[in-house]
């Protein structure tokens, strides 16, 4: 149901904004070179549909999907399902790269590399913080992510500072909020490799995230390699996550708020929970991605959006488990 909800949410998505659309002349239009329409397609539709549209569509999903998993994922790698890719510092490390890429000219292999080292690097640095100072401590783990994600924010600010006001200084500032306004095809490409490998191979090891949510101790008597596959995963969430912080700047909680809502559907179990995150995770960001580009004329940024509906729905989450568990 969530996958066919998201096709049919995809697909109207392609008609909203100033030129407004049918969901049945968007089915039209994308049929049109194998199936004649009833009316000519126009060029104009034909760009703005596939051309200008498509990409974006394809590109948030994506991102939304990613995120989701990234989150779903860390918050069985750590066992804490406070976790996600913003609070343990991979977004602010990603963030820190991508300036830093921008701020010296980099190309967009270079952006993504860079966001995926720092990312990367923010991820090991709280784990490792939370191991070295008390292990399987909730509060040492959300310290260890302030204090990273508070570092790399610094840095990013340094960046802000140091970069020329008149050239690279907005494009740092309007990447920082988040966006798919300058989405098209090349970046979409980009991203969708990241995504579906990295994304895979999260789907295929789902049940051993499932052995390492039950202890180290359990999982290394079930004969899981506990080390090397928590590498192993924290170096996937760090290349989904970097891979959309480089193509769509900075977009948090959807990797934190969509899996919990996950949970409440299909219930813990990482067999199904990473799928139905990633499903919610792709039909969640494409529709705040049409608020974003619906609510008023000039495009409001995603990071703004997410945080403001992400805040609340969390909030909300957190009040639900609290009232369950005085009532239970």
């Amino acid at each position: 149901m969530l996958a066919l909800l998201l096709g049919l949410a995809a697909i109207a998505s392609l008609g909203i904004g100033r030129f407004d659309l049918s969901f049945l002349r968007v089915v039209e239009i994308l049929a049109s070179p194998w199936i004649a329409p009833s009316v000519p397609v126009s060029p104009a539709e034909w760009s703005v549909v596939v051309v200008v549209r498509l990409p974006r569509i394809v590109m948030a999903v994506l991102a939304g999907a990613g995120l989701a998993v990234a989150g779903a994922a860390l918050q069985g790698v750590f066992r804490n399902p406070l976790v996600g890719p913003q609070v343990v510092g991979v977004t602010s490390g990603a963030a820190f790269g991508g300036t830093l890429a921008i701020l010296f000219g980099w190309q967009q292999a270079g952006l993504i590399g860079a966001a995926f080292a720092f990312g990367l690097l923010a991820l090991v640095t709280v784990w490792l913080m939370s191991e070295l100072v008390a292990k399987n401590n909730i509060l040492v783990l959300v310290l260890a992510g302030v204090i990273v994600s508070g570092f790399f924010g610094a840095l990013v600010s340094l960046v802000q500072f140091l970069a020329d006001s008149q050239d690279k200084l907005p494009v740092i500032v309007f990447w920082l909020l988040g966006s798919f306004a300058t989405a098209n095809g090349a970046k979409a490409l980009l991203l969708t490799g990241p995504v579906l490998v990295c994304g895979t191979l999260l789907m295929l090891l789902r049940w051993r995230i499932n052995l390492l949510a039950m202890g180290d101790e359990d999982a290394r008597a079930l004969g899981v390699p506990v080390t090397a596959l928590r590498w192993f995963l924290l170096v996937l969430t760090a290349l989904l996550v970097s891979s959309q912080v480089a193509v769509s700047g900075m977009i948090g909680w959807v990797g934190l708020v969509v899996p919990h809502l996950a949970r409440m559907l299909v219930g813990a179990d990482h067999r199904r929970l990473l799928p139905a995150s990633a499903l919610l995770g792709g039909l969640f960001l494409l529709m705040v991605d049409n608020l974003a580009r619906s609510l008023s004329s000039s495009e409001i940024p995603l990071g703004i959006l997410t945080a403001l509906i992400g805040t609340p729905v969390f909030a909300l989450l957190l009040w639900r488990n609290r009232a369950s568990r005085l009532v239970g």
